[in-house]
């Protein structure tokens, strides 16, 4: 269920996790712990292995959010409980001050990000694939962050596909690097790549975040992971970020 698991510490505690494609109920293809409703599983399998993860980290009580993702630059902003309970939002990110809510990003293969600034209290969450990442999901996602405060961010960025495996068309490897140079790689066998992560972790860089933790795990060479690029038919894994709460008995 839980792939890795971090702490950043300071006034409140960010708590940051990734799951991995284990122990859940979804079957075939999706197998086993599918996070996504998009991908043709049974609703009611995937609402119970939200629920299994939202109880592992102590976020049950719909205090895991998620929203639908479109490889935009829209970011989310939580300010109350209730709209928890609402439908989700089409964002590619999420960002809050409320202790307690789980901002989950949905991924297989993008790039999730989790971030914090526990001394402020605001925390967000990311979903940067290839076209939100040149569109500038990253930088929006940090000012809006700073909107409510935060001034010393800190990033931890969870399994992606690797430059290795993000083999492309030279004509598209030549549009993401006009926007960011350091995303143009080679393949394993020597042709046109992405690197996304990579393009991510310098526009943090830029916007004066720490980089804290950078996975070295590729989703098209891990087993333990979901990989649209691997196999095209499959589910999603996911990050999420949430502040502690300062009364770990009082949910919102």
């Amino acid at each position: 269920m839980l792939h890795s698991r971090f702490v950043v510490p300071g006034r409140l505690k960010a708590h940051v996790a990734f799951t991995d494609r284990h122990g859940g109920y979804s079957r075939g293809d999706l197998s086993s712990f599918n996070l996504a409703r998009h991908v043709g599983d049974d609703d009611e399998l995937v609402a119970a292995n939200r629920a299994a993860l939202a109880q592992v980290l102590g976020l049950s009580g719909e205090r895991l959010n998620f929203v639908s993702q479109v490889h935009g630059t829209d970011v989310h902003i939580i300010n109350s409980p209730e709209q928890l309970r609402e439908d989700p939002v089409t964002a590619d990110a999420q960002v809050t001050t409320r202790a307690g809510i789980g901002l989950a990003i949905m991924v297989a293969d993008c790039t999730p990000i989790m971030l914090a600034d526990t001394e402020a209290g605001v925390i967000g969450a990311i979903h940067a694939g290839r076209p939100g990442m040149t569109s500038g999901v990253v930088p929006e996602t940090i000012t809006r962050m700073q909107d409510l405060g935060a001034t010393d961010i800190h990033a931890i960025i969870g399994p992606s596909v690797c430059p290795r495996c993000y083999e492309v068309p030279a004509a598209l490897r030549d549009e993401v690097a006009a926007v960011e140079p350091v995303a143009a790689s080679v393949s394993v066998t020597g042709t046109p790549a992405i690197d996304v992560a990579g393009a991510a972790a310098e526009q943090l860089r830029r916007a004066g975040v720490s980089i804290d933790h950078f996975s070295r795990t590729c989703t098209r060479e891990s087993e333990d992971l979901f990989s649209y690029r691997r196999q095209h038919s499959t589910g999603r894994f996911a990050g999420v970020v949430w502040l502690q709460e300062e009364n770990p008995t009082t949910h919102p």
